[in-house]
């Protein structure tokens, strides 16, 4: 990890403990250049030299995957740009690589504009700056003025979960000074990643921006990190920050109350030593929504003769060689999960109700080539660059906006159509057999439903051309001793059952029961049309308490951005209830229903109101729970400060 550390002018990286550069040749220098994306080296470069030369390349839009992505206009636009950071890599090599400067603050618009091929402004320039994460507590609490020391010490603040927003929201607690306990009902840290070991698991989103701002050097060695590296990271971050000490591990929270006359939440826990209650001003819930599984009720399910688990309670050190495996369930888990059994088992089952839509990503399976981790080490702000190159989610809110202009029954626009035509084609490429296809071809537009990320040179659709795998789309009619009895009347042999089947991802913080003000449970405030908050983390009639994607959050802004920001917007409210010397807060029922309704207004003009999806995106209740439907910089401007008029305030 190399160290940074901040003047009042500019952001400095120390390099100078890094031989590798020291030792390295012009050959060495040009060949891990090569290796570099060439649109964070027209950012990059610039920023570091403001080489006219540099900002002068052209750029041009071309299609990966689903989304439009700017690229060098020429080959030589891009040849210059390599060229460029070679020259500029060996001057700073025989300089010393000392101690390098990012350069003006001023120019940080223009360059990361020129790595993203747009112009950033406003509140989607601060995002982007913040994600480049040159200031590492950008998103930390910077009290307006001291708090009083009594007062801060009384006011104790309890967190539920130790995985990436929870380790977060410890961690700024402990910098702002706030006493603080964070509860994990799991043995180690990680939260969904400690848990989910199936084989395939993995990140599917990049790496780089599933990482927290504060951990922009950590040495990733893949673009989408498996489970195994995702638990080094959290490991990483509990032990770097020594938040261990403050996690009581093995303890699960099974219902908190809030006591009006105190001020205070009465928690009701229970761990190693049997049940009790603790006491808190505050409570941050980090529990996450895909936490708890869901296992479906099949008839003859509890007749199975063989061994069966979901994928998120996969057995330490199980040896499935030479067995017959049946996976029930098609989503992103069971496309990671079926091929990479494929290898090992003696057949594969998959029990499909419905395709996804798969996103071939180049290298998605494979490590980052060396010298990209060259780079990282010895290329003054790689990580930085590279890491705000995948901060945003705007190109997914475009694929998925509804035009009612746009006429096709299976697309919602032309960058969607375009996209479901690229999906097809990988389809046709890779199957050859028009049934499989067809099979494999959702009935709904790209986007309606969770997309799959996989590797094009290997991933699903080449594991069905296996001889030891078997595709059922007629689906599930009963469970027997020995195997899946489908609708169709065949009998599937097994010897083990996988539940691939997701989890309660629409019952945020289930099963904990919650009562607030007046005795009203957070199930009886959601009992009507599902859960809802007021951006994504606060519900009227229960104060001081914040939730770390809570409802609304899947999208708009990436996993660690929400985090982070929502643990940034509670600390602003307790820093107004500290130093306000008032002892609670809670959104107005207006404003939690203002923002509300905007959401679901901008949920139905988005591909996932599709009815032909059926999955988490959309719930019975004709709304999403889980959906945001905002742009990148709005729900960045939405979470940037506390609205005091929306919040009471006593």
């Amino acid at each position: 990890m190399t160290t940074r550390r901040n003047s009042n002018t500019m952001t400095t990286q120390d390099m100078s403990s890094r031989p590798e550069l020291l030792a390295a040749s012009d050959a060495a220098i040009e060949d891990a250049i090569a290796h570099a994306d060439p649109m964070v080296l027209r950012g990059l470069l610039y920023q570091l030299t403001g080489d006219p030369e540099v900002a002068a390349t052209g750029v041009k839009t071309v299609l990966a995957g689903y989304f439009d992505v700017p690229a060098p206009a020429t080959d030589a636009d891009a040849a210059l740009l390599r060229r460029k950071a070679a020259e500029f890599l060996k001057r700073y090599r025989d300089s010393g690589a000392g101690d390098i400067d990012i350069g003006p603050r001023d120019r940080l618009a223009a360059s990361l504009g020129l790595m993203l091929g747009q112009t950033l402004e406003g509140e989607n320039l601060r995002h982007h700056v913040e994600e480049l994460a040159i200031d590492p507590e950008a998103r930390s609490l910077h009290w307006r003025e001291k708090p009083d020391p009594d007062r801060l010490k009384d006011f104790t603040v309890t967190v539920i979960g130790a995985g990436m927003g929870g380790l977060n929201a410890a961690l700024q607690l402990r910098k702002a000074g706030f006493p603080f306990t964070v509860i994990e009902k799991n043995t180690g840290v990680g939260g969904t990643w400690w848990e989910n070991r199936y084989p395939g698991a993995r990140v599917d989103t990049p790496s780089r921006s599933y990482t927290h701002t504060f951990g922009v050097d950590f040495p990733y060695p893949n673009p989408f990190c498996e489970w195994r590296e995702n638990v080094k990271y959290f490991d990483w971050v509990a032990d770097t920050f020594d938040l261990r000490r403050h996690i009581q591990f093995e303890t699960e929270v099974k219902a908190m109350t809030w006591d009006e006359a105190a001020c205070e939440w009465k928690i009701d826990i229970e761990g190693p030593d049997g049940a009790r209650t603790i006491r808190s001003r505050a409570v941050i819930t980090a529990v996450g929504f895909l936490s708890r599984p869901n296992i479906p009720a099949i008839p003859g399910a509890e007749t199975f003769a063989g061994a069966s688990w979901h994928t998120a309670r996969w057995p330490q050190d199980v040896d499935l060689k030479g067995k017959r495996v049946a996976v029930i369930g098609t989503g992103c888990t069971g496309y990671q999960m079926i091929p990479e059994l494929a290898l090992e088992v003696a057949h594969v089952t998959a029990f499909q109700r419905t395709p996804q839509w798969l996103f071939p990503v180049p290298g998605y399976r494979s490590p980052f080539p060396p010298q990209v981790n060259w780079l990282d080490r010895n290329m003054p702000f790689h990580t930085n660059f590279m890491r705000a190159r995948t901060c945003s989610l705007d190109r997914i809110a475009h694929v998925a906006q509804i035009d009612l202009a746009f006429q096709d029954p299976y697309a919602c626009n032309s960058l969607n159509k375009r996209a479901r035509d690229g999906c097809v084609a990988f389809l046709e490429r890779k199957l050859g057999d028009p049934a499989l296809v067809a099979a494999m071809t959702p009935p709904h537009p790209v986007w309606s439903a969770r997309a799959v990320v996989i590797d094009p040179d290997y991933s699903i659709v080449d594991a069905l051309r296996r001889d030891n795998v078997t595709l059922v789309t007629s689906g599930i009619e009963r469970i027997e001793p020995g195997g899946i009895v489908a609708k169709d009347g065949t009998l599937h042999q097994a010897d083990v059952i996988v539940y691939a089947t997701g989890f309660h991802a629409t019952e945020y913080l289930y099963p904990m029961t919650i009562t607030g003000r007046g005795g009203q449970t957070l199930d009886e405030l959601w009992a009507k049309d599902g859960a809802r908050a007021y951006l994504g983390c606060m519900m009227p009639g229960f104060p001081n308490l914040w939730s770390i994607y809570g409802p609304n959050t899947n999208g708009g802004l990436t996993v660690a951005s929400f985090h982070e920001k929502v643990a940034l917007y509670a600390l602003q409210c307790l820093e107004a209830l500290v130093l306000g010397n008032a002892a609670a807060m809670e959104v107005r029922p207006d404003a939690f229903w203002r923002y509300n309704r905007l959401v679901d207004e901008r949920n139905r003009e988005k591909v996932w109101s599709d009815p032909r999806a059926h999955n988490y995106y959309w719930t019975e209740h004709g709304r999403s729970a889980t959906m945001n439907p905002f742009y990148t910089a709005e729900m960045s401007g939405f979470l940037r400060e506390p609205d005091l008029a929306d919040l009471t305030v006593g």
